[in-house]
């Protein structure tokens, strides 16, 4: 397993236990033992104590079974309650992200200091810039009194010895939409009306502190019941483990689902759909088109920019397609099982009929550690029906352009594809899509990403996003084109 930091071990390795229990057939009996096996006394501790240390892991446990922590929790509950719950529930319920309270260290607001860098010296430019006057000289240095601070960040541009610094607040400098904010104790609250469930807050908080709601257990116990669940793989799973598709299907196999679909199928209907559609939008005089395939994408303009809603694609996402492919063509009575790198797909999942359930790579990586399955050592198995290169490459930033523009290259009559890429929802790039709305469109085709270098680079992935998309290219390049010639355009970046 590849971890990017503490907290993502820390997180892994939770998830690793508990299963090791389930499997043993002791998940009730053995889960309040948990945290203090993970923290026993006398051991190190990653917080003020060993104490506080066991709280955080008992709300994380809480977390991986599928249920939020917050007031409303009674920390006189057994976790064994919970996890008695977790494996009699039949319904998945959101949002689909939460704030462990004990894991939020109560990060001050975001503010400007000055370090011991500074020199006190005579021009003072720091001083003779601020707006507001909030620089004063203190016993030969500057400082900077935080009542008077609009955090303009002026200062910061004016010294010449670079002696202050902005210090920030991670999570919400990684959330575009403002979704964060503290409460009266300083603790991070997310604001569901406003969040687009991107992952981007759980990525960038240290402390890891902000989880998501697994519905691991849930797929599980379908598998034991003896329900046909079918594992609905994303493109951008490959790098993400060792071994080819085949090989990554057979694990899956093993694992105990019944069969395994590319998603890229799904990408294949719908590139298909937005190629018709951008063709249909061109010919009637529509000033552009957006994608439709990332649903935090699609949250952000129900909720923020709703001038775009007109530009989006009516295509349905990949994951959709493919699960009612599923349901439609293999067996109406099965359970969808989508396996990516994103929390947007969970909560798009909720409301889903065609969708059952949603896993992370990062919790397939836990269950095939937890059974001892190495991918790289299997024989390989037919995934059916493969994916073509088209929809193979929605995985990467670009990759809905070049289908698209693939698809309409050869045809008589087709529009031209003026390309524009959104690689990555920011503050930034957010300000430049409602110039968008305002009809001043950098391109008639407009694909839209939340993560940078694409869902490659999801918050859910357990490979670095450089190595998975250098084994990405590298399938590609024997992948099959949905027609042959199929032509590669490029696109034009905007960060």
């Amino acid at each position: 397993m590849n971890y990017h930091n503490y907290a993502t071990r820390l997180r892994i390795d939770l998830c690793i236990r508990m299963l090791h229990a389930y499997f043993d057939g002791k998940l009730i009996e053995k889960i309040d033992r948990i945290p203090l096996d993970m923290r026993p006394r006398g051991g190190e501790h990653a917080r003020c104590c060993i104490y506080r240390d066991r709280a955080i892991i008992r709300q994380r446990c809480i977390s991986v079974l599928g249920f939020g922590t917050g007031p409303e929790e009674d920390e006189l509950t057994p976790l064994a309650d919970y996890a008695r719950r977790a494996l009699e529930r039949t319904l998945i319920e959101g949002p689909v992200l939460h704030v462990i309270e004990e894991g939020c260290s109560s990060c001050i607001r975001s503010r400007y200091e000055v370090t011991n860098a500074c020199r006190g010296c005579l021009a003072r430019p720091c001083m003779l810039n601020c707006p507001r006057r909030a620089i004063r000289i203190v016993q030969g240095h500057a400082d900077i009194d935080p009542a008077l601070c609009v955090n303009c960040g002026k200062c910061l541009g004016e010294c010449p010895f670079h002696a202050i610094i902005r210090i920030p607040i991670p999570c919400e400098e990684a959330c575009p939409v403002d979704a964060i904010t503290k409460d009266e104790q300083g603790r991070a609250v997310i604001h569901f009306e406003k969040c687009i469930f991107c992952g981007k807050c759980m990525k960038a908080c240290p402390f890891g502190a902000i989880m998501e709601k697994s519905q691991l257990f849930d797929v599980l116990e379908q598998i034991r019941r003896g329900c046909r669940v079918v594992a609905m793989v994303a493109p951008s799973i490959i790098g993400q483990f060792p071994g080819s598709l085949g090989q990554i299907a057979a694990g899956l196999e093993k694992l105990g689902f019944c069969a395994v679909v590319e998603v890229a199928h799904g990408a294949d209907m719908t590139a298909r759909h937005e190629a018709a559609e951008f063709t249909e939008r061109m010919a009637r005089g529509d000033a552009c088109m957006t994608s439709s395939c990332c649903p935090a994408y699609t949250d952000l303009v129900k909720k923020h920019v709703a001038g775009l809603a007109p530009f989006v694609s009516s295509a349905a996402t990949p994951m959709h397609a493919m699960g009612a492919w599923v349901k439609q063509q293999f067996d109406p009575q099965a359970r969808t099982v989508f396996i990516g790198p994103c929390f947007a797909k969970r909560h798009e999942a909720l409301f889903d009929s065609c969708v059952d359930y949603v896993m992370t790579f990062e919790e397939l990586g836990a269950l095939l550690v937890a059974r001892e399955i190495d991918v790289a050592a299997l024989d390989a198995v037919d995934v059916e029906p493969a994916g073509r290169r088209e929809g193979r490459g929605f995985a990467v930033s670009g990759g809905v352009t070049r289908a698209v523009a693939g698809l309409l290259a050869d045809g008589a009559g087709a529009p031209l594809v003026v390309p524009a890429l959104v690689d990555g929802l920011s503050k930034k790039t957010i300000a430049l899509l409602k110039t968008v709305a305002r009809e001043r469109q950098p391109g008639n085709f407009i694909e839209v990403m939340a993560c940078e270098g694409g869902c490659v680079s999801g918050p859910g992935v357990v490979a670095p996003g450089a190595a998975a998309v250098r084994q990405l290219e590298k399938f590609l390049e024997n992948s099959q084109a949905i027609r042959n010639g199929c032509a590669d355009q490029h696109s034009h970046a905007q960060r």
